[in-house]
Order: C-alpha cells, then structure tokens, then sequence
C-alpha cells in the first residue's frame, strides 16, 4: 500500500553525506522535501540535483530542508557531486542518503519489499520507481508526493508553487485553484459556513457558483 497524504512519514536513522541523521530529528519543526533518484550519474538526475542546489535559497526561505536518496552508497553521491558542480555550475548543498540497505526505498514503498543484494550491480531501470518527492510538514506528516518516470526531469518550479500553496492552505482556512501563484486569488475551502466566511471575509466574496466563494490571497 503507498504512503497517502495525511499519513505520518516512517522515521528513519541514515547514513548521508553531511553524517548520521535520525529523520524526524532532522526535520525538527521545519518543512522538508525528500527526493529520490535511480541511480548516480545518470543524466536526468544530475541536472536535477543541480537546478534544486541553484534553488535552495528558495527553499530556505520556505523554512523547507532538502535530503536526497538513492540505493548508492555516500562516497558515489561525493564522487558524483563533482560531476554535477562541473555540468550543471552548483554541486548538491543538501545531504544526500546512501541506501545501500534498501530501508529508507522499502520504508517509503519505492521498491518491494522483497528487494535485497548488492546495490552496485542494480541498473537505473532497476530502481526506476525510486523517483518520488514527498513534501513532509512540521507535523511530520506527508503533504504532497510526486512520482516521474526516468525520462522525465522535475520541474522544481511546480514544486516550489505546491509548498506556497501547501503552507498557505495550512495556515488560513482557503484553497488555491488551478494554475494557482502567488498574490491570485483564492477559494474560501468548502469546510467555512457562509456564517463563518462572513466573520472571516466581512468585505464579501464573488460567487459565481454557491459552492465557489473567491477571495483575494490572505495576507
């Protein structure tokens, strides 16, 4: 069974390339984004992690840390850092987990649990379902998951407008429409009364439906 929004993300205890973390101690009361690749140097992932090391200080100023994975161990992330700081003009400034036991891919359902031996000879395809994002809250729990295929680069961008919408919707009781950005407006979520929108909203809303009440982005 994958993991669902609202479900509580398995702690784990790791080896990366910034030293041992405990998960959920590691997040602490921060937001953070776990992603995971096939293998190291691959091509798609090395522009991957080089557009989300460009990226960080977007991320920091979210309050959202960034931990990467793949079934290679530490030392090929290090070697192959080196590779993305040449090609893609920043190398990874987040840690990056070295799974060679399976744990933290079986933990988060991106390969079977019956998977076992020794990473190195596992080929990309071989863990081409270890391609996920998950977006964790403060709360610990998961608030968004993502899969690509392989061929398929992420677009770090969306990811970015999810958590603003994310964080936005945790903090004030509304929902953000499609194609949503920041400063458009926004939903009054379906769980507001209109007696309760009314206290909320005392200048009104537009309506074109009953059910779809527009208000401009909370402050």
């Amino acid at each position: 069974m994958a993991l669902q929004i609202g479900a509580v993300a398995p702690d784990f205890e790791a080896e990366t390339t910034e030293g041992k973390i405990r998960f959920h101690d590691w997040i602490g009361n921060s937001w953070a984004l776990l992603f995971s690749h096939p293998k190291d140097f691959t091509p798609v992932c090395t522009t991957e992690l080089g557009a989300l090391a460009r990226l960080k200080p977007e991320f920091d100023k979210r309050g959202v840390k960034l931990m990467g994975l793949s079934v290679d161990p530490v030392d090929r992330h290090a070697k192959w850092s080196e590779d993305i700081k040449e090609t893609q003009g920043t190398a990874p400034n987040y840690p990056m987990i070295g799974d060679t036991d399976f744990k933290v891919s079986k933990l988060y359902d991106m390969l079977p649990a019956s998977t076992s031996g020794d990473p190195a000879t596992r080929t990309a395809a071989d863990n081409q379902t270890v391609r996920n994002v998950f977006v964790i809250g403060p709360d610990k729990k998961i608030k968004l998951v993502m899969v690509y295929p392989m061929t398929t680069g992420r677009n770090f961008q969306e990811i970015l407008r999810t958590i603003d919408s994310l964080q936005m919707t945790t903090k004030h009781r509304v929902a953000t429409p499609a194609d949503w950005k920041q400063g458009d407006d926004v939903i009054i979520a379906g769980s507001v009364s209109d007696e309760e929108a009314k206290t909320i909203y005392p200048q009104g809303w537009k309506a074109p439906k009953p059910y779809l009440r527009i208000v401009p982005q909370p402050k």
